[in-house]
């Protein structure tokens, strides 16, 4: 079955005043007339109207229109890009139906080597997002960025709760289980139940407050690197700079943080899919400022994606290895470091003999190792498999 039964086309107002050439949107295949050819892109973006998982209506079924508008005006990056907009994901009819119908899109993508980009619509929908990797076969990390964690049950059974203030919960509780990882940035911790990042510590999850994530961002490029999936929260990102979430918070990420962030998942080989959610212009400035730093976030992603270097062939001459002995179990530890980029992982045992784990690491994990200690990330991976 065609993804175009799924999709109507952008409308012409959002692109017919683009008239410069060396526009994004002149870069890209969008979806006006004749449906792209998703099968041979790099990067395809769809875009969600969805709002009955949140509190407010009809700002948010509009955030993928506005977000395309700022960033159609944006200047080509670097690259031979191949990008189709696939435009709007008809609703269902029920919102567990357009979970079900953005699951078959992602999954369909992710199966032909497509990145998709999700843009707009209530966090909730990255729950259809997750469930594209049901069939995959295999055990994900996914991290979401968010001023809250979103997985408070304690209201749900009285109505007083909308989806996208408890996704989470439906992410951690699916069956079956194929989650590896959850890796939570950006959290403030006077919005959040104190017991919740405790709860996701007893999984062997991470979580980083706001304060840890703003003493560099740089220092959570290995969490990042990890992700098969990236699900965004416009709410992560301080007010000043995103005033355009119900929610949005006087202290966060800047949005040159946010940007970063994006090009260091770009990069990443492991990443196959990413959403940018609870975008609603109803509460953006009149210069629209939180759309045209989500567009820039979108193509610093892009930008990212297309200076992969698929370094990951571990036995190949592209990396050293370090064989670090250790004064008690385990035995030793392996490293290895990509000459060229300079990134660093670490092999963890896994209860399969004949599989290890490669998880990404950084520096200080070597060096701690070095001094006889084992990492708090080679014990928390090991726990997982565990």
């Amino acid at each position: 079955m065609s993804l175009s039964l799924f999709f109507r086309p952008v409308d012409p107002t959002v692109y017919e005043w683009v008239s410069q050439q060396n526009t994004v949107f002149k870069a890209i295949d969008v979806f006006t007339s004749d449906f792209p050819n998703y099968a041979e892109a790099d990067i395809a973006l769809v875009g969600l109207c969805e709002h009955r998982g949140s509190e407010f209506d009809e700002g948010v079924e509009r955030a993928a229109d506005a977000i395309r508008q700022a960033f159609y005006r944006l200047k080509k990056g670097s690259g031979a890009y191949k990008i189709a907009d696939l435009g709007n994901l008809v609703n269902g009819h029920s919102l567990e139906e357009t979970y079900g119908r953005l699951r078959e899109v992602c999954e369909t993508l992710i199966n032909y080597r497509t990145l998709p980009v999700i843009i707009g619509g209530s966090h909730d929908l990255d729950y259809g997002q997750y469930q594209a990797y049901e069939t995959m076969e295999k055990l994900i990390s996914v991290l979401c960025v968010d001023a809250f964690i979103d997985i408070d049950r304690t209201l749900v059974s009285e109505n007083t709760l909308k989806p996208n203030q408890h996704h989470l919960h439906q992410i951690l509780m699916h069956d079956p289980n194929y989650l590896l990882n959850y890796s939570h940035l950006g959290y403030q911790s006077y919005l959040v139940d104190a017991e919740v990042p405790a709860l996701l510590d007893k999984f062997y999850f991470d979580s980083y407050r706001l304060g840890l994530v703003n003493q560099g961002i740089a220092t959570m490029e290995p969490i990042i690197r990890s992700a098969d999936m990236l699900s965004i929260d416009i709410s992560a990102i301080k007010s000043a700079d995103a005033p355009g979430h119900h929610r949005a918070q006087p202290f966060g990420l800047t949005g040159q943080e946010a940007c970063q962030l994006c090009w260091y998942a770009g990069h990443s080989e492991r990443l196959t899919s990413a959403g940018f959610y609870e975008y609603n212009p109803d509460f953006d400035d009149e210069r629209q400022t939180t759309a045209a730093v989500i567009a820039v976030m979108i193509w610093y992603l892009i930008e990212g994606y297309y200076h992969r270097t698929y370094e990951e062939n571990f036995e190949s001459n592209d990396f050293t290895k370090y064989l670090v002995p250790m004064s008690s179990s385990p035995e030793q530890i392996t490293f290895y470091k990509a000459k060229k980029s300079e990134k660093w992982w670490m092999e963890v045992p896994t209860p399969v003999k004949e599989r290890k784990s490669i998880v990404a690491c950084d520096p200080a994990d070597y060096e701690m190792a070095t001094k006889g200690e084992i990492p708090d990330r080679w014990i928390q991976t090991q726990a997982k498999y565990s």
